[in-house]
């Protein structure tokens, strides 16, 4: 309905501009919002008020003009001018009604739109380092991060989802030592175990198939090993040294094809876990982008140079620095340190620049909270470049904190105890995780109850949302056993029986979900979409609870179960956007 009032709008401005009575090089952005007392309309618009500025003219003159030569429709029962210049929309009780129809027709493609044109947005999610499994706070940003992929492409936008595989750099260094003192242990080597390696069991798993496809091959003495390594933080020296101290041994003793094994086997094992458990998930990517790409193909120095070239690179203590505090940074950021390796952000600048280089209007990175310093300093890469910063959306997920029989569960991700994104999977299923984890606003803290997500109770507002769609599909069981047909032909042509104000308020809200999806996809906020479904499926079981829909009046009869029909339409559609199933019986 908002759409069809700001076309009205748009046809009226366009009149009044062919008239002379509002300048044609005016331009002016529609809004059309509901109005908070039905006293006063149903819709309301301020675009008198907003013209009238730059039409130097009195806005409620203005609103006048609106509407004396607003086009006639059958959306419009009357226009109130109210306060300094409001206009005010009362819509007949059937052009409310048409929503039914609306909705039966488009089907599962009820409140998609072409908002975004067609226009490319690249998303990228999770990207987590492949040094272990994925844990709960990944599956939120996981959730999050397809949900809001998913929307944007309902909304029009052509959607590229991408991974940002980490495939170089020092926390895979680790892993690949981590795996190769697993593999010397099961040799017989004895040693204590660093206190800052990795430590989950799949290290040991990845280590016993080296161990099965390569023998002995990769063993060394393990007095070698540790010779001149800095003590472990347990000891007394610092846990940092020791670990960086292990990995320069490894690189040493192992031939760089022995390294390389170790490194991509880890690698390997790690991210074929990851795209299995995210595609269980039900999040799939369009493409899974490799970093150490980025250095082969010779982005990482052409980054660089263009920096360099800028002016925007000095270098200080045998290092090379990037100037972020030209840019508002609290520091400038080390790009080439004093070995001449380059650092993770110089990767991610050449990653940056890559993604806008690929044509993409826009590319939104979701990030855990914890890199939120790390935004403006990419910005500023980006500004130095010469590219535009803006085109960078960055989503921050916040951390999610599991209760289970009102305890929090600890975890702790180096050790390896902690709670896995399949074990939660597992624990909850699927629709309970993605449903869950949208729940709130992806900045907030989230305290995710397990037993609440796996509760069949009204409580739980997934289970209500789905109970709904289900008690839809019972009752058109239930006219079948009684004996009567569903006529939806019928039912649309008798929809001035729906009088009663529950079925008003569920023709008020099914007409609100296409703004819904659209303010959820434009602001990035799933829970948008999960509020209106908790909604919408209160007003239906308040429905269910205070009328029979099986009557012996046909036309009555048919009308109501058309209604019901277009709810469980849309609780499905908004379903499938958020993850999550919906049921035909539970």
């Amino acid at each position: 309905m908002k759409a069809q009032l700001q076309a009205l709008l748009a046809e009226t401005l366009k009149t009044l501009q062919q008239q002379g009575e509002l300048p044609e090089e005016l331009e002016a952005t529609i809004h059309v919002e509901r109005a908070r007392d039905s006293k006063h309309g149903d819709f309301a618009t301020n675009l008198a008020m907003t013209l009238a500025k730059p039409a130097r003219r009195n806005p409620r003159e203005i609103a006048q003009l609106i509407c004396d030569h607003l086009p006639e429709s059958k959306l419009v029962q009357k226009v109130e001018i109210a306060g300094p210049g409001f206009i005010n929309f009362f819509i007949p009780a059937d052009a409310s009604r048409a929503v039914v129809a609306q909705v039966l027709e488009a089907g599962e493609k009820y409140g998609r739109s072409r908002l975004g044109n067609g226009r490319r947005v690249q998303v990228e999610f999770v990207s987590a380092n492949p040094t272990g499994p994925l844990h709960v706070g990944h599956g939120r940003g996981a959730a999050y991060g397809a949900t809001v992929a998913d929307l944007l492409e309902a909304v029009g936008y052509e959607v590229h989802r991408e991974y940002y595989v980490n495939d170089a750099g020092r926390q895979m260094d680790i892993l690949a030592a981590s795996v190769w003192l697993r593999y010397l242990e099961l040799g017989g080597a004895e040693f204590t175990f660093p206190s800052n390696g990795y430590k989950g069991d799949y290290v040991q798993d990845i280590a016993a198939s080296i161990r099965r496809g390569h023998g002995d091959a990769l063993e060394v003495g393990i007095f070698e090993v540790f010779d001149g390594v800095p003590a472990d933080e347990p000891q007394g020296g610092d846990k940092e040294a020791h670990i960086d101290g292990l990995i320069e041994s490894a690189k040493t003793l192992l031939r760089d094809d022995q390294y390389r094994l170790v490194f991509d086997t880890g690698l390997n094992y790690i991210l074929d876990d990851i795209r299995d458990d995210l595609e269980k998930f039900g999040v799939n990517y369009d493409e899974w982008y490799s970093e150490r790409s980025l250095t082969d193909s010779g982005a990482v120095e052409k980054a660089l140079m263009r920096l360099r070239d800028a002016g925007y690179v000095y270098e200080k203590g045998g290092a090379e620095w990037f100037k972020s505090t030209d840019f508002g940074d609290e520091k400038d950021r080390v790009v080439v340190r004093d070995n001449g390796q380059t650092t993770y952000f110089a990767s991610d600048i050449a990653y940056h620049m890559d993604k806008l280089e690929r044509g993409f209007e826009r590319v939104i990175d979701v990030w855990g909270a914890d890199h939120h310093g790390y935004v403006p300093r990419v910005k500023a890469a980006l500004e130095a470049l010469g590219d535009d910063p803006s085109r960078l959306d960055v989503l921050l997920v916040q951390f999610a904190v599991l209760y289970r029989g009102g305890e929090k569960v600890q975890m702790s991700t180096r050790s390896g105890d902690f709670i896995t994104l399949r074990q939660l999977r597992k624990e909850v299923g699927n629709d309970a995780a993605r449903f869950f984890y949208v729940m709130r606003k992806a900045e907030q803290h989230l305290d995710f109850d397990l037993d609440l997500a796996k509760s069949q109770s009204n409580d739980n507002p997934m289970y209500y949302i789905q109970y709904a769609h289900a008690r839809v599909s019972s009752v058109l069981r239930q006219l079948q056993e009684k004996g009567f047909q569903y006529q939806r032909a019928a039912g649309l042509a008798h929809l001035d029986r729906l009088t009663e104000s529950h079925e008003e308020a569920i023709l008020t809200r099914l007409d609100r979900y296409p703004e819904t999806l659209e303010a959820a996809a434009l602001n990035h906020e799933p829970h948008q979409l999960v509020h209106y479904l908790r909604e919408l499926a209160n007003d239906f079981h308040t429905y269910y609870n205070a009328h029979q829909f099986i009557v012996d009046d046909d036309a009555l009869r048919n009308a109501r179960l058309a209604l019901i029909e277009a709810v469980r339409t849309v609780i499905a559609n908004g379903l499938t956007l958020l993850g999550v199933s919906a049921p035909e019986s539970m």
